[in-house]
């Protein structure tokens, strides 16, 4: 016999889940700091979103460029790119050393869309247990065949995981398959470093065919660490060592946006397919300054 209960509509489930959330003391609200408060908790490391000369120069940036839109008319594949942003990813790209860059809307942004679209069908995705979101969201968009996660900062953890991938996969083995390892330099919640020079060799030594990518997100460490914030990949000399990196404005940078740093074919690959690129409304001059 059927139930003759009304059925939970959609707004009553809402509610029932956020009454569930507020029980559990994990309901989050927006807020506002006081004017006076002292920041423990943002990510404006350098305090630069408060900095009278950042805001002097980027007004000056402005002026020196009267007829610049301040909105945008499009994605950069149809008529939404610049030589500005096209000077910016060449001159990033420089400052750290890569062969080429692409700006993203944000770092999420980057993130995801470079691993939804960068491993191709049946590769292997590995990646630290405490790596971004933005990260795993990517991995389940991509072709990927197998997302496997290892201990946070273990290398020896690593070193298990790829070991396993090698034995029972013999594409893995032979080089006809690719496994990206995904890390972050700098993990925010505990502020702990990665080993990411003894990372770049458990790689090298496990897949010696040369089909190990390692993928580090840098987002944290922009700005504050290596020679000129360049990064903990620069500070080591890793970058011929390293696959791919991301840099995010939106953090130590104070401003918005973020960059995928690799080789010139995976900028052309990435421009193609990657979709948060390809969809998204392009950079102004006010998010890339």
């Amino acid at each position: 016999m059927a139930s003759s209960s009304k059925p939970q509509t959609l707004l009553e489930t809402f509610h029932s889940i956020l009454r569930k959330r507020q029980a559990a003391s994990a309901l989050r609200t927006l807020t506002l700091a006081p004017p006076a408060s002292i920041d423990f908790s943002s990510n404006d490391f350098l305090s630069l979103s408060t900095s009278s000369r950042l805001r002097t120069q980027f007004l000056q940036a402005l002026h020196a460029h009267p007829a610049f839109p301040l909105g945008s008319s499009g994605s950069r594949l149809l008529d939404g790119n610049s030589l500005f942003a096209e000077k910016l990813e060449s001159d990033i790209a420089a400052f750290h050393g890569a062969e080429a860059g692409l700006l993203f809307n944000s770092g999420y942004d980057a993130n995801s869309g470079f691993f939804a679209c960068v491993p191709q069908r049946g590769d292997v995705v590995v990646y630290d247990e405490f790596v971004h979101a933005s990260v795993r969201e990517g991995v389940r968009l991509s072709r990927c065949g197998k997302s496997i996660q290892f201990r946070h900062n273990c290398v020896k953890g690593l070193r298990e995981v790829l070991k396993e991938c090698v034995v029972g996969d013999e594409a893995v083995g032979s080089g006809k398959r690719n496994v990206f390892v995904a890390v972050e330099s700098v993990y925010s919640m505990d502020g702990d470093l990665a080993p990411l020079r003894e990372l770049v060799e458990c790689l090298e030594e496990i897949l010696p065919m040369g089909n190990g990518y390692l993928v580090v997100d840098e987002a944290h460490a922009t700005g504050v660490l290596g020679p000129r914030g360049r990064g903990m990949v620069c500070d080591l000399g890793l970058e011929s060592r390293v696959f791919a990196r991301l840099h995010t404005f939106g953090k130590a940078l104070a401003c918005c946006g973020g960059m995928c740093l690799f080789c010139i074919l995976c900028l052309v690959v990435a421009d193609e397919y990657a979709e948060r690129k390809r969809f998204c409304c392009a950079q102004k001059l006010r998010g890339s300054i």
